[in-house]
């Protein structure tokens, strides 16, 4: 019989082959990357749900900074439920689902279509009903993802949208290059953090509230692993920017309160610094991590990643950290991480 998590924990590890796969195939997104620029959009609309969701949060960061593209992450409901009259004309759309068979995110892209966008999939099944409905189709190329709770899905996700931005950018090789550095440094990083990670869970077994905070491109890992937290640990996480937390949440803050902060080295440090040390002030318990986690003062707890070439390659480094945090905090409360109550692989909801 299978150990409980074992299925999650064998994909957060295969994450770096399955992003090496994925690279194999940078052509084609350098093709499709080609092909937005070509046309030039007014914006790039993004739309997902769950971890997709996060990725989007992601691309908005990515084709601004690597593309000098708008982007923005889409409301499904605009389109498929009100039917809002938009202009979507000199638009493109990238959908994200690791099925491809969300219903409305498939109906959202069918419509965009018939609107005149240039639709683009990207999901592990190219067969599926997204690929179908969109003009261009790009794999994820994960391999099978056995596990309720997303990994190696997300990580290609990440990678597809840089890609993408590459291409559009007219810098595809110089991306996909510093990606196979990524894939180089994950692998190295994965049995340290890993056992980081189990040293310091058990101390979190109490905890059921919790708040995750980033910023810019590690808004999306903020995204991530709170979700994670959530899906497999039972703990309401709540992610946030850095700037956020003081608009309100702080006031929430009480002793011992979990804080985990993603400290990268890019613009946004200083932001998440002063927002880490507003927490800490309020009392809250931190958890640093990102390549920059030692700039957090005080921090009782640090899961720190290596530093990538760009800022743009943070996030796939520091998801790692939720990641294995997650599957040890799980097994130390004794969950079930592939098998999350309640939750399924393919999400069918409307």
């Amino acid at each position: 019989m299978t150990r409980p998590g074992a299925l999650f924990l064998s994909e957060i590890r295969g994450q770096p082959h399955a992003l090496a796969r994925l690279l194999e195939h940078d052509a084609e997104y350098e093709a499709v990357g080609a092909e937005i620029a070509r046309r030039a959009p007014a914006a790039i609309r993004l739309v997902g749900h769950g971890s997709s969701d996060a990725a989007a949060s992601y691309g908005v960061y990515a084709f601004g900074v690597l593309g000098g593209l708008t982007a923005m992450r889409d409301s499904i409901s605009l389109t498929v439920y009100y039917e809002a009259d938009l202009d979507v004309s000199k638009s493109v759309v990238i959908a994200l689902s690791q099925s491809g068979r969300t219903q409305d995110v498939v109906e959202y892209v069918a419509r965009m279509r018939d609107r005149g966008a240039f639709t683009v999939a990207i999901t592990n099944d190219p067969r599926s009903a997204l690929a179908v409905a969109a003009e261009a189709t790009l794999s994820l190329l994960a391999g099978p993802e056995r596990s309720v709770a997303a990994s190696k899905t997300y990580m290609n996700q990440l990678a597809s949208l840089a890609l993408l931005a590459g291409g559009a950018a007219g810098k595809a090789r110089k991306i996909a290059d510093g990606l196979r550095r990524v894939a180089e440094q994950m692998a190295e990083m994965l049995d340290p953090l890993a056992l980081r990670a189990g040293e310091i869970a058990p101390a979190f077994t109490y905890v059921e509230r919790m708040f995750v905070i980033g910023r810019g491109f590690e808004l999306a890992t903020a995204r991530e692993v709170a979700l994670k937290l959530t899906e497999t640990c039972r703990i309401a996480a709540e992610p946030l920017t850095a700037t956020d937390l003081a608009h309100g949440p702080v006031a929430a803050i009480e002793a011992l309160f979990p804080v985990w902060a993603i400290a990268s080295h890019d613009e946004t440090l200083a932001a998440v610094l002063e927002a880490a040390a507003r927490a800490r002030a309020a009392g809250a318990t931190l958890v640093a991590s990102g390549s920059a986690a030692a700039k957090i003062a005080d921090a009782a707890f640090a899961l720190p990643v290596p530093r990538p070439s760009r800022p743009a390659f943070a996030p796939l480094l520091s998801v790692v950290a939720g990641q294995l945090f997650a599957a040890a905090l799980a097994r130390a409360k004794g969950l079930d991480a592939d098998r999350p109550e309640q939750l399924t692989k393919v999400t069918l909801a409307q």
